[in-house]
């Protein structure tokens, strides 16, 4: 079975496309909400965490994202340190759902693949491609955010361009090319790859 990562910098429609895949019965493990659950019932890394981001953290007992969100991304250090904490646990996660799929491949939607270094664990990568300009617009609309708010999270994550070059496939949601038919042919080539 062919492991496929599946990256794109915020507000390029990673999950749109992830559920284009769904649609062809492909299984489809999204690590950020994975990341969250994990960061709720992994009783060593709440510990982590709270240990050094503060009691605040978690409020009856469950993540208290708002407030970690406050303290990591002003700060690039305690994102590090996050992240150093929560993408072991979560590619760890990946994998052991990965092997449990019975499928031709699976798909592994993350904003974070190449920042984690978990494109080791892939045996390919699907970028997914939309100008910054309207990515900033579709996270303000989405998160109900201000635009600063965007640019900050954006300025955590590798340049997108850098990122495209380093997928060995792209998908263009830039409003200018239809996504369904993209979607359907690199579904066939994976298929294909995979027998």
């Amino acid at each position: 079975m062919l492991k496929i990562g599946l990256t794109g910098g915020i507000g390029s429609g990673k999950s749109t496309v992830a559920r284009l895949f769904e649609i062809h019965g492909i299984p489809v493990y999204y690590a950020d909400q994975a990341a969250k659950e994990i960061m709720n019932t992994d009783e060593a890394l709440k510990q982590q965490i709270i240990h050094h981001f503060g009691t605040e953290t978690y409020t009856n007992n469950l993540l208290n994202r708002t407030c970690l969100a406050d303290i990591v991304f002003k700060n690039k250090e305690k994102l590090a340190l996050l992240n150093s904490l929560v993408h072991p646990a979560t590619i760890r996660d990946a994998h052991n759902w990965m092997k449990q799929q019975n499928s031709p491949y699976t798909v592994k939607e993350a904003a974070l693949i190449f920042e984690s270094g978990s494109q080791v664990e892939l045996d390919y990568v699907i970028g997914v491609y939309a100008p910054k300009s309207l990515r900033i617009h579709r996270t303000m609309q989405r998160d109900q955010v201000a635009r600063e708010d965007v640019i900050k999270r954006m300025e955590n994550q590798i340049d997108e361009e850098i990122k495209m070059r380093l997928c060995d496939f792209v998908v263009y949601n830039d409003e200018q090319q239809l996504l369904i038919p993209q979607v359907n042919r690199l579904h066939e080539q994976l298929l294909e790859r995979a027998r």
